[in-house]
């Protein structure tokens, strides 16, 4: 089948790390065999705004899959409103452009609710091609708190011929917004298991100068990842040291933070790091920490747990379906520094075996979310084709 991947989240040349969750998947799903695949995604412009996006190519190939991406207008701070509308305004070229070549696509697999999936849902009525959204978060938990970005939500999401949460907590929230549940499909995310696994440990922590109890932040910088509450935890921790992997607008705060709380000699800014990198702190790293005020299904504990190392996480969303198991970690009790450093003395306290972290990351390939995939596009499909014989 071919299918059209849509998304404002997927990496690019100035931005590999961007939305490469949606990229990872997508890679396995192609690598089925059973699915060609292009991609659509747009990146915001609006005059002096979004430097970081402006060398972005208009077209470029990733690991196979051909990529566009068109520029869509978007007005900062006011055009939260009409987003969906401009991103399906700015792609609309594109999409009848791979139709003109050629590629008459099945469906369009849309990725995050708001304004990516609304803008799919807009272009799949004008093209006449059934659209599947996945919800990935704060798209769901989040935006439909917003009057008019909560209705056109619910229009795309009954629109759908299909929707996919990455864990079961999304989806009893997209039931609630009123969506037939036969039409809400579960389906985790996975991890590489090939990328990230045990490394050779005591040499790499040689090398990357890391002694003593040792945790690890990774994500970006921003208020609801929490990274304040894993640095204010150090002040109970005297003898741990905390490494945070990511770049974003609390960084300074978190500098600050450390200095008043005199504790920047335990504290390590790694900045952002490639996948490839990440492998080596994870696998050093003591334990993984995810303070998150929110998260759909995060990527980064099964990453840790692959390379072996246990995590400790607050009990938000679909993060109790990942932690599972005394092997893979613990949830924080209370979501507060307080709470943290609990969690970090009682997962010392009784260390789980790192080969048995490892084994339990290992339930979590992509095998299974590429079969419910395949399983879902095949029965929206056949579900169209029995329509139009009707």
């Amino acid at each position: 089948m071919k299918i059209l991947t849509f998304s404002t989240l997927f990496p690019n040349t100035e931005k590999p790390g961007h939305g490469i969750f949606v990229e990872t998947r997508l890679r396995h799903l192609v690598a089925s065999g059973q699915v060609e695949s292009r991609v659509v995604a747009p990146v915001p412009w609006f005059p002096g705004h979004y430097t970081e996006f402006r060398k972005v190519p208009a077209s470029e190939t990733r690991s196979g899959i051909a990529v566009q991406h068109p520029r869509y207008l978007t007005l900062p701070k006011i055009g939260m409103n009409i987003a969906p509308a401009l991103l399906a305004a700015g792609a609309r070229a594109s999409v009848a452009r791979l139709l003109d070549e050629g590629f008459d696509f099945d469906l369009i697999d849309a990725h995050y609710f708001y304004p990516d999936g609304v803008a799919a849902a807009m272009l799949g009525k004008y093209f006449n091609k059934p659209v599947v959204i996945t919800a990935r978060g704060s798209d769901i938990t989040q935006l439909p708190g917003f009057p008019l970005p909560r209705k056109m939500i619910m229009w795309a999401a009954k629109r759908a011929a299909g929707v996919i949460t990455v864990c079961h907590a999304l989806r009893d929230e997209v039931i609630a917004l009123g969506v037939d549940p036969a039409r809400v499909t579960s389906l985790r995310n996975g991890v590489n298991l090939n990328l990230f696994q045990p490394v050779e440990r005591e040499a790499v922590r040689a090398r990357l100068g890391l002694p003593g109890f040792t945790l690890l932040a990774v994500g970006h910088l921003v208020p609801v990842k929490a990274q304040q509450l894993a640095v204010a935890a150090l002040a109970e921790l005297p003898d741990v040291r905390l490494l945070i992997a990511g770049n974003g607008p609390n960084r300074g705060m978190l500098e600050q933070l450390a200095r008043e709380l005199k504790v920047s000699d335990r504290l390590s800014m790694l900045g952002a790091l490639p996948q490839s990198q990440l492998r080596d702190y994870y696998g050093a790293a003591d334990a993984l920490v995810l303070p998150s005020e929110r998260e759909g299904w995060a990527n980064v504990l099964l990453e840790a747990m692959a390379c072996g190392t246990p995590v400790i996480a607050s009990r938000v969303w679909g993060t109790p379906e990942v932690v599972a198991a005394p092997e893979a970690g613990l949830l924080m009790e209370e979501r507060t520094p307080q709470g943290l450093a609990a969690a970090v003395r009682a997962l010392r306290a009784n260390y789980p075996d790192r080969a048995a972290t490892r084994r339990y990351a290992e339930r979590f390939s992509w095998d299974d979310t590429t079969a419910g995939q395949l399983a879902l596009f095949r029965a929206i499909l056949a579900a169209k084709g029995a329509a139009a014989y009707a």
